[in-house]
């Protein structure tokens, strides 16, 4: 008979215990972007992007323009001078394709920079309201969940943008 009723406390503390836990939800897709950093972040990766790629028009320009010479030239250049320049369109082209990946690489870690910081804004936002209202778990929508009751978790999107001060 103990036993029984034993086993009956823990069912109903433990029924008890999982009535007052809260579980919240959250979609990072409707918070960042709703971000002003995220706006400033996205002009200065514009303006770097446009750097890069007027950077790259200029090189292919200045190769277009020694390549037209070197064709029209061709036929009259002696075999050393040739060679020479042919050596410089080649010398040239990799550069180009160089800067075309080093331009990528830097764009990429630019971007990964700045998102890295509206990340952390997002996710000490979470924290705080977190704590503060005593959440189990606060789960992103955004991150691929299959399911999220709306019934048992609360959408926390507002609250959040809240905390960032976004309106």
């Amino acid at each position: 008979m103990k036993k029984i009723l034993f086993a009956a406390f823990i069912m109903l503390a433990s029924i008890n215990t999982n009535a007052q836990q809260k579980f919240g939800h959250f979609s990072t897709a409707d918070v960042v972007p709703a971000m002003p950093e995220y706006a400033a972040a996205q002009k200065e990766l514009q303006t770097l992007a446009e750097q890069y790629e007027a950077d790259l028009k200029r090189m292919q320009d200045e190769f277009q323009k020694k390549y037209e010479e070197y064709q029209k030239e061709q036929a009259n250049l002696l075999e050393n001078v040739r060679q020479r320049r042919e050596a410089e369109l080649q010398d040239l082209s990799q550069r180009i394709q160089q800067s075309v990946q080093d331009n990528q690489q830097a764009f990429q870690k630019a971007q990964s920079e700045k998102m890295q910081v509206l990340s952390e804004k997002v996710t000490a936002a979470v924290k705080k309201i977190g704590d503060e209202g005593g959440y189990v778990y606060i789960m992103d929508t955004s991150a691929g969940i299959p399911y999220i009751s709306t019934t048992l978790s609360k959408d926390l999107t507002n609250e959040i943008k809240k905390a960032l001060g976004i309106n």
